[in-house]
């Protein structure tokens, strides 16, 4: 079995990060998230995998290498433009030849990795494995709508009115046949070639298509909350480990991580909480659910449930929380000005100002 990674996308709900930063190595709890789908592919017995990549290619490269240190062979395939799920297949034809493949979308989490699904698949052998859940918002994704047995029996891509609350996880298991799907189909309305209209073309042919409905916690990180509450959650599973130079003014307060080459001076740390190597802290509190990257530098703030990328530097800043924050920033206290009011107020008014 192979799989198929896709790295490519513009990540336009990540802007500006994904402006200068490929969306899949945006890191939580100080790693990249493509890292943990590479690393669950890994664990599920897989070794060959191509991974589609589009504009970000060298930074995906430099980051993965030739996949080695996952214990993985890893092959590119250049995708010019982002047409679809689908048209990743297309391109992919000569590497999967008539392999059976997982294909994962590589800015996805899935809490609890994918070896129970490729095993089933690899037991059962369908023609295809859909991984479903429950999502408050279904119309942000492809729908499934199952019938009363609970097979399934249309899929759509981003409906404006969905007929069921059951998402498409991004992991999806197939045999050869999806690639007579692929090359049957038409671009949607998107301009796109969508592997919701692959599968539903298997399933009106008759194709064993399955699904699974999972329970355990999954998410697109395709914005800055969700990315955030993926750091909490794998922050939640951190060991307590300091390595760094903590002095005896600094209080350590739960899982914390202080990676070495890190300094902690006068500073609190309330966990759980990762402080990566050379950064430094000093007369600052840094609060739960909060990654610090390397070589940051934090002086006189306060931090809690956030993402500070690499080379950052917060200096007299009270107070930040719920913030991804992109590599190399400068965050500083302005000059002090006059407190100015300026109204507009109708007929009969009545204002409050308390400063």
């Amino acid at each position: 079995m192979k799989a198929l990674v896709l790295s490519g996308g513009a990540g336009t709900r990540l802007r500006p990060i994904t402006h200068t930063s490929a969306k899949q190595l945006v890191p939580v709890a100080n790693k990249p998230i493509l890292f943990y789908g590479l690393e669950a592919i890994a664990d599920a017995g897989i070794t060959e995998v191509a991974i589609v990549v589009g504009d970000t290619e060298d930074e995906i490269r430099q980051a993965v290498g030739d996949g080695s240190g996952f214990g993985l062979d890893v092959t590119y395939l250049r995708q010019e433009a982002p047409l679809g799920l689908s048209h990743a297949v297309l391109i992919a034809r000569d590497f999967l030849g008539d392999d059976d493949f997982v294909m994962f979308l590589g800015d996805n989490f899935v809490f609890g990795g994918i070896t129970d699904s490729v095993d089933e698949f690899r037991k059962e052998r369908p023609d295809a494995q859909l991984l479903l859940t429950r999502v408050p918002d279904p119309s942000a994704f492809g729908v499934a709508e199952l019938d009363e047995v609970g097979r399934l029996v249309r899929l759509e891509e981003k409906p404006a009115q969905p007929r069921s609350d059951l998402a498409l996880v991004g992991v999806y298991l197939f045999g050869p046949a999806i690639h007579e799907a692929v090359r049957a189909i038409r671009p949607s309305p998107r301009g796109e070639l969508e592997i919701t209209d692959a599968v539903q073309w298997l399933l009106e042919r008759d194709h064993d298509v399955r699904t699974t409905v999972i329970t355990g916690y999954w998410k697109d990180t395709g914005n800055a909350a969700d990315i955030l509450d993926v750091n909490r959650r794998l922050l939640d599973l951190l060991e307590y480990r300091v390595d760094g130079d903590v002095d005896e003014t600094s209080e350590i307060v739960g899982r914390v991580r202080v990676d070495a080459g890190a300094v902690i001076r006068g500073s609190r740390i309330v966990g759980p909480a990762i402080i990566g190597p050379g950064t430094v802290v000093e007369n600052s509190y840094i609060g739960p659910s909060t990654s610090i990257a390397e070589d940051c530098v934090i002086r006189d703030s306060e931090i809690e449930f956030s993402i500070i990328l690499r080379e950052s530097r917060f200096d007299s800043i009270r107070r930040v929380e719920g913030s991804l924050v992109g590599r190399n920033v400068r965050v500083s206290l302005g000059p002090r000005v006059p407190a100015t009011h300026r109204l507009v107020i109708g007929d009969h008014g009545r204002v409050q100002i308390s400063s």
